[in-house]
């Protein structure tokens, strides 16, 4: 009986986007993507096989969200599994989905998966929904998922950096929404308790993240506990730098991700009324 290859709890599944497994279909059947595709055979069942464990790896968030399109593509899929069980007994062709579908089962899930995004925000991110502009809301939380990814595949560096960018980010919306005589007032104030030596000069867009954390501390927009962790992911997301590296003589670890993704959870968590 065919089997999936088993994993090892601790082994890390590599991420799998939908337009992946597209060009895997493109190449493995090529006759597919022109809809000439013929039937399937048990000397397929090696192609088929790997197109399966390609979909699986593929995350939750970027399957169908419109629940007939995710049975669709649970049939198609499924129809794929009964064959591998059937070829293991007889060569038995399949050319299209029984009682479902007259289309080609790989060419029905090519269709569906093309349909599918290449990026969305994990179930676990963070909601932001203090932030009202939904393009934004929505590419931060890409970019907190991604950075979570990242630090899941072991990729320090990735990690470090995508998450410091966000807590820039997050930082920067909440300034934007001060006041323009409160964000006069912060700015005195946070030279004034040495927090910056300067003020910042132009429009908060062409700030530094140093700027952000100490104008958004100053305007109580984040703690001094979140500000002191949004200043380590500063420091760690400058890694980037290879200069900096050198004369640092650090690089980006699990322990600077960790971090840098820390100072997101607390940025959100003051900024969440």
């Amino acid at each position: 009986m065919w089997r999936r290859p088993s994993r090892r709890r601790t082994e890390q599944r590599p991420r799998v986007v939908p337009s992946q497994a597209v060009a895997l279909i493109d190449h493995l059947f090529p006759d597919v993507p022109r809809g000439t595709a013929s039937s399937l055979h048990r000397v397929n069942m090696e192609a088929v096989m790997t197109l399966l464990e390609l979909v699986d790896h593929i995350p939750q968030e970027l399957m169908p969200s419109d629940v007939n399109e995710y049975a669709a593509l649970a049939m198609g899929l499924n129809t794929l599994r009964a064959a591998l069980h059937q070829w293991l007994e007889r060569d038995y062709p399949i050319g299209e989905i029984p009682s479902y579908t007259t289309t080609h089962p790989i060419r029905y899930i090519r269709d569906i998966l093309t349909r599918c995004p290449d990026e969305a925000p994990s179930q676990t991110a963070a909601e932001l929904l203090f932030i009202t502009d939904l393009e934004l809301r929505e590419g931060l939380r890409i970019d907190i998922s991604t950075a979570n990814h990242a630090l899941a595949n072991g990729e320090w560096k990735a990690a470090t950096v995508l998450a410091g960018s966000v807590v820039e980010a997050l930082l920067l919306w909440a300034i934007q929404q001060a006041r323009a005589t409160d964000l006069h007032t912060a700015i005195s104030t946070a030279v004034s308790n040495n927090l910056l030596r300067i003020p910042p000069q132009g429009p908060p867009e062409c700030w530094s993240l140093l700027q952000y954390i100490a104008v958004a501390q100053a305007l109580a927009c984040i703690d001094d506990t979140t500000a002191r962790q949004a200043n380590l992911a500063k420091d760690f997301r400058n890694l980037i730098h290879p200069g900096r590296v050198q004369r640092l003589a650090q690089t980006c670890t699990r322990g600077t991700a960790l971090a840098a993704l820390a100072a997101i959870e607390m940025v959100v968590r003051c900024l969440t009324p």
